[in-house]
């Protein structure tokens, strides 16, 4: 009795939390339409990313074209992806870490040719494995973020469902989730401010 007891009490736990980490993904509906206009991030505000003297123009140059990336991959657009990760591939190769110190340097080196390769991917890629890269991709952003910094705030979120839970950098606390799409637009929770 005892064994069924806490065998049930494991079950219930484990539906509350799938139930409460995603509770508007239904897998099993039809996925509505979406506009990419209604869940892309401000191109102002990606324009308007503040720079000061010290902060790398080159690093900003990734985070705006990595949130593009996002936005199409939010939009579930494939072609649109593709397009994006070619564009964040140059960009990428294009950073000079010259200005850091030593092991810095190396760190960022490492960072940007597994992101530069991760995105060369997205650009050939259909989208299931566009996502598969971006989730590599967002570890590299973000530990390229720990190293040069940003004048912007971003967030850090999470989705719990995909690939044993995954995350990705926003400038925006709302949930929208790039590895899911629309089957599961505001599956994920906000883990944590970057400044």
């Amino acid at each position: 009795m005892k064994k069924v007891k806490m065998t049930v009490g494991i079950l219930v736990m484990t539906l509350t939390l799938t139930a409460i980490s995603c509770k508007d993904g239904k897998k099993d509906e039809p996925a509505a339409p979406m506009s990419n206009e209604m869940y892309q991030e401000s191109m102002d505000d990606k324009d308007d990313m503040a720079m000061s003297d010290n902060q790398d123009a080159k690093a900003e140059a990734i985070l705006k074209d990595y949130f593009n990336l996002k936005d199409a991959l939010v939009g579930d657009d494939n072609d649109k992806a593709k397009e994006l990760g070619a564009t964040l591939a140059s960009t990428l190769g294009n950073f000079d870490a010259s200005s850091y110190s030593d092991s810095e340097q190396q760190e960022l080196k490492d960072i940007m040719e597994d992101a530069t390769e991760h995105a060369e991917h997205i650009s050939e890629s259909d989208i299931a494995h566009q996502r598969e890269h971006f989730k590599i991709i967002s570890k590299d952003v973000t530990d390229m973020v720990a190293i040069t910094g940003t004048e912007n705030t971003l967030y850090q979120l999470l989705c719990p469902m995909y690939d044993g839970g995954s995350n990705w950098l926003s400038m925006s606390k709302d949930v929208k989730n790039p590895y899911y799409g629309s089957k599961m637009l505001t599956c994920g929770e906000m883990q944590k401010e970057i400044n």
